[in-house]
């Protein structure tokens, strides 16, 4: 069966493979743009007749910037779509997992090739992925003036309406609208955070997967500043600019902080976009929130690699730390404990500058913010489980790192592909590919019934699991520096706004 009956009418897919069905670029909202722009998403017009559903729908406005991933192109409009693999088309209801794409809330969109379904969906889930707007049509702040109000995190909102679209339609694809697990990676870890603390999200889920979190929130205050793009910074002014002037716009002032050394902790990877504390969309941080127990009810995994921060310095998004004088502005711009570039010292004696900067910055951006949203959520009653990534490789063009990005393909069980090459680091081998089988499992078991197959978290002594190609063991023995390092965590206060 590859015809399904949604809301708003008829969809046709096609065999992704012998066993699952593929419908891709399905309307969950209206287009976002003309009188809907800078709006909460509406519902999707409905159609009459079948659409044709095999190929992915347009992404989000954006820069051109992960090789061999979809171009933006200005003037395709309909770019809040879904799309899902099914195994069980006639049957169900199975598990079902919506996957947000991450890219610092500024690029990325779920036709990435590492993000197709059909590995999960064999594994027995109905998976869903999904576009949302991005950059300032999704997190930039509109001035409420003109009698107009308009809604800050709509990249938030445009999840939760797809999350309703799924509790409204995946029991036609096979799916149990009543075990759905929301999952991301970096910003669409973090957007899977603040979907667990938000009123508009309560309900539409009752698992989250966590990979690399990325940390900051940002107040009003903060957001408040929209890019220089030659229009007035009004509602009436951002609403006549173009998108494609938003987004180079945007891309001016990263390239400005990017030059100036003195621009405090933007220097060293600017990201101009986060959730913002609006205290209607998004009324608490996801550590304050967990912390209170708002979120207990949900079952979380979190995973980290073991050196995330690696491929930013590899693709040359971040600046360059060679010096001590350097490593302590650094701290300095960051607001850094006392004593913490000391402690990674002594735990990477002989490490140049550059990498005791790049362990640092990757734990304080996405490491020791997602060990501490487990930790708090297991604090206050909820179940949570922690997992660490750490297969390494030497490929044809050198060394392949536990970095950012690298488990996403594991865990979705997509390693083939030419153009995951600079994650994979060449042909995967045997033992990545049974690497790759036991994540998806664990992703797939955790879907279903709420445990990946290791002990929950306790407290911050509790071992995580680790991910290697040769480890076949439950849990890692954390007799490792990353055990050290974040026992020099563990003594500091951890800051929830980027300053």
């Amino acid at each position: 069966m590859e015809l399904f009956e949604t809301k708003n009418g008829s969809v046709r897919g096609f065999r992704a493979s012998a066993d699952v069905v593929a419908v891709l670029g399905i309307p969950y909202a209206a287009p976002p743009f003309g009188a809907n722009r800078f709006r909460e998403p509406l519902p999707a017009p409905a159609w009459t007749g079948v659409r044709e559903c095999g190929d992915f729908g347009p992404i989000a406005p954006q820069s051109a910037r992960l090789p061999g991933a979809p171009v933006w192109s200005p003037g395709d409009e309909d770019i809040l779509t879904v799309n899902l693999w099914t195994p069980a088309p006639d049957g169900g209801p199975l598990p079902v997992l919506v996957w947000i794409h991450g890219g610092a809330y500024t690029f990325g969109s779920s036709a990435q090739p590492d993000f197709d379904g059909t590995v999960l969906a064999r594994a027995g889930l109905v998976v869903v992925t999904l576009n949302y707007r991005i950059g300032f049509e999704g997190f930039g702040h509109v001035p409420a003036d003109g009698g107009i109000a308009y809604p800050d995190n709509r990249g938030l909102l445009d999840q939760v309406a797809a999350l309703r679209w799924v509790r409204e339609n995946i029991a036609a694809f096979g799916g149990d609208p009543d075990n759905v697990t929301v999952a991301g990676q970096s910003s669409g870890a973090a957007s899977v955070a603040c979907l667990m603390v938000m009123d508009r999200a309560r309900g539409l889920f009752r698992r989250a997967i966590a990979h690399s979190p990325a940390s900051p929130c940002y107040t009003r205050g903060i957001a408040a500043g929209p890019p220089a793009a030659g229009c007035p910074a009004t509602s009436e002014g951002l609403a006549s600019t173009t998108p494609q002037a938003l987004v180079a716009a945007a891309d001016q002032v990263v390239d400005s902080y990017r030059r100036d050394p003195a621009s405090g902790s933007r220097y060293y990877d600017p990201s101009l976009y986060a959730p913002v504390l609006d205290g209607d969309v998004l009324p608490t941080d996801p550590l304050t929130g967990m912390a209170t127990g708002a979120t207990r009810d949900v079952d979380l995994l979190v995973c980290h690699t073991t050196e995330e921060y690696w491929l930013l310095d590899a693709v040359g998004s971040s600046a360059k730390v060679t010096t001590d004088g350097q490593l302590a502005r650094f701290a300095e711009d960051f607001g850094l404990p006392d004593g913490l570039v000391a402690g990674y010292r002594a735990v990477m004696p002989q490490a140049p500058v550059l990498d005791v900067y790049l362990a640092i910055y990757g734990d304080l951006l996405f490491v020791e913010y997602g060990n501490r949203l487990a930790e708090l959520h297991a604090r206050a009653g909820g179940r949570a489980f922690l997992s660490r990534f750490d297969r390494r490789r030497t490929g044809p063009h050198g060394a392949v790192r536990a970095w950012h990005c690298a488990d996403i393909p594991f865990a979705f069980g997509n390693l083939h592909d030419e153009r995951l090459a600079f994650l994979i680091g060449g042909t995967p081998t045997a033992a990545d590919q049974e690497l790759a089988r036991r994540m998806v499992r664990a992703w797939a078991d955790f879907a279903t019934a709420g445990s990946p197959g290791w002990p929950p978290v306790r407290d911050s002594t509790t071992r995580a699991k680790v991910w290697t190609a040769d480890n076949h063991a439950g849990t890692g023995t954390d007799d490792t520096p990353a055990a050290a390092l974040r026992a020099l965590w563990t003594k500091a206060d951890f800051p929830v706004l980027r300053p």
